[in-house]
């Protein structure tokens, strides 16, 4: 699959096409809709070790970072949360292939992920919230300093097993971490935000009454920069149904690009976002009503379609009849897309 990574020399964010063999993960460049057939670089794997989540970038909870024998550092980013947990898992898996000790201990891992996935992180925020059922938010004191609105870490703990999203501590602070990680709560004061220093990520979130945390609120602090005008907030606040990296071909030049897109209901809308650009914002986007999706064959290039394409390809057109191609990884990928967009229009 391809989760961008970023460029080692230069920081900046690039797309690259992952290929993870035995013990090593191979990356290559996409030119014009396809895979160019030699890599452009190689992560060696024996000696490496992997930190997933990776907190270094605040606003990009879907990393995973790789540092070498060699102590270079690599950031792939992912495109959602089961997919990063499948890449960390795979890449860890590699790693340790020569020690089936850490194997098992990889394979218990798995089995607290899987208790979890099930569980929807915004449905929990939002009970959270809620003025009644939802966590209490206290005034606190840290070292003299007055914190407005904060609850304690073992308050988080108790109220998540109270309401059935857990059932022991140790599966709340899990899912707790996991609240930190997609920046939905953050650490306050100098308790929590020490313990987020923590390499181990069972420590990353105190079980504790002197450790303070508190809504991010990140949902609602991005709404006034002057770019956003275009998007209307209430465009993105549906459920994501489906998210992953795609190509599309531009409007005005016809050359292919990345794209992150991110598929939402209530209301169904299909945004697209630049990997490379650090804000998080889309960079275009439609309403589903009334579109039309379809596949297009694979055996010659569609008319509309410039450059050369490996297949896999599909076409919206939007009610006011703007086609959109894009282009899957796959067939089965491209059949998901389809599946998953046709009951919103």
């Amino acid at each position: 699959g391809f989760p961008p990574l970023q460029g080692h020399v230069v920081r900046n964010w690039k797309v690259r096409w992952f290929v993870l063999l035995q013990d090593k993960l191979l990356y290559y460049k996409i030119e014009g809709g396809k895979k160019e057939p030699s890599p452009k670089g190689r992560i060696l794997l024996d000696g490496c070790t992997i930190t997933c989540p990776c907190l270094e970038y605040e606003n990009r909870p879907l990393l995973i970072k790789l540092k070498t024998k060699t102590n270079t550092d690599y950031f792939l980013e992912c495109c959602s949360r089961e997919e990063r947990d499948s890449w960390a898992l795979d890449i860890t898996g590699a790693i340790h292939a020569g020690h089936p000790v850490q194997v098992q201990e990889l394979h218990k891992m798995k089995n607290s992920f899987k208790l979890l996935e099930n569980i929807s992180l915004h449905n929990i925020v939002e009970r959270m919230y809620d003025s009644s059922t939802g966590i209490k938010l206290t005034r606190n004191l840290d070292q003299g300093n007055r914190y407005k609105e904060t609850f304690t870490g073992s308050a988080l703990v108790d109220w998540l097993i109270s309401n059935g999203f857990a059932v022991s501590r140790f599966e709340a602070v899990t899912l707790a971490s996991m609240l930190m990680d997609e920046n939905f709560i953050r650490p306050v004061g100098v308790r929590s935000t020490e313990a987020t220093r923590s390499s181990d990520p069972s420590e990353k979130f105190l079980d504790d009454s002197t450790a303070l945390y508190m809504f991010a609120e990140s949902s609602k602090k991005n709404t006034s920069s002057k770019e956003e005008v275009h998007f209307n907030i209430s465009e993105l606040s549906g459920t994501i149904v489906k998210q992953g990296f795609l190509v599309k071909q531009g409007h005005k030049r016809k050359n292919w690009k990345v794209r992150k897109f991110v598929l939402r209901a209530d209301p169904a809308f299909l945004h697209y976002y630049d990997p490379t650009k650090e804000d998080n914002k889309p960079v275009g986007g439609f309403s589903l009503r009334g579109c039309l999706v379809s596949a297009l064959e694979d055996n010659g290039v569609p008319a509309g379609v410039k450059g050369n394409v490996q297949g896999n390809l599909f076409k919206i057109i939007t009610k006011n009849d703007i086609h959109y191609y894009i282009q899957a990884s796959s067939k089965a990928e491209r059949v998901q897309w389809i599946e998953a967009i046709k009951p919103l229009t």
